[in-house]
């Protein structure tokens, strides 16, 4: 997140800038993120991601990115466009977990 008064980057969730002490607008401080699905992905996750960021059902996204497809090839384009730019969805590990370290051990 970047500060709307000095522009400096600031970590995580703040209310008020790290550099300038400027309070940054709620606006600025979603904790929404569009990141690739883990859980609901056919392919690369990218349609899952994009239903969890709306609030929309995946299989309504999933329809939309086939007919796009089918339509001229945009959809296809944007599919592999959207999978190299939007980022993965980071793991959450609980403490206390025992399969937690068994889960990491299978993604390396």
């Amino acid at each position: 997140m970047f500060c709307t008064q000095c522009g400096k980057e600031q970590a995580g969730e703040v209310q008020y800038c790290c550099q300038c002490g400027a309070q940054v607008p709620k606006s600025f401080r979603s904790k929404r993120k569009l990141t690739l699905s883990r859980e609901d992905k056919k392919i690369g996750g990218v349609c899952g991601g994009f239903a969890k960021y709306s609030g929309a059902d995946a299989t309504l996204i999933r329809l939309a990115w086939v007919m796009l497809a089918l339509l001229g090839g945009w959809g296809l384009i944007g599919y592999l466009i959207a999978w190299l730019i939007i980022p993965a969805e980071k793991l959450e590990q609980k403490h206390g977990d025992a399969t937690a370290p068994r889960e990491m051990a299978q993604i390396v």
